[in-house]
């Protein structure tokens, strides 16, 4: 009995912290090598002209949960090109409280 219980306990644990990307995108000397999800087609070529246009290395992930979606990079992803990324990011729109006043 105490084993199923430790067993259910790292069954959990794993579910809860298992790193889960709804997609990613691995770039290497400005060229796509890799991409796992549902990449929107205008967001997949925006980034790819721009790690044409300025070469980079590094891994793109991105988060949803219930209320936002969250772009994470690599470390060496340079900053000037995480702000263009973001900027073509189709769905960092703000809140869906549309139409109502304070």
């Amino acid at each position: 009995m105490e084993y199923v219980l430790v067993l259910a306990v790292i069954v959990i644990a794993v579910l809860v912290f298992k790193d889960r990307p709804i997609m990613t995108m691995t770039f290497d000397d400005g060229k796509l090598t890799s991409q796992k999800g549902r990449i929107p087609v205008g967001f997949l070529s925006d980034c790819k002209e721009i790690a044409h246009k300025q070469p980079f290395s590094g891994k793109i992930k991105v988060y949803k949960n219930r209320f936002t979606t969250k772009l994470v990079f690599s470390k060496s992803v340079p900053s000037k090109i995480k702000q263009r990324i973001h900027n073509v990011y189709p769905y960092s729109g703000g809140s869906k409280k549309h139409g109502r006043r304070a």
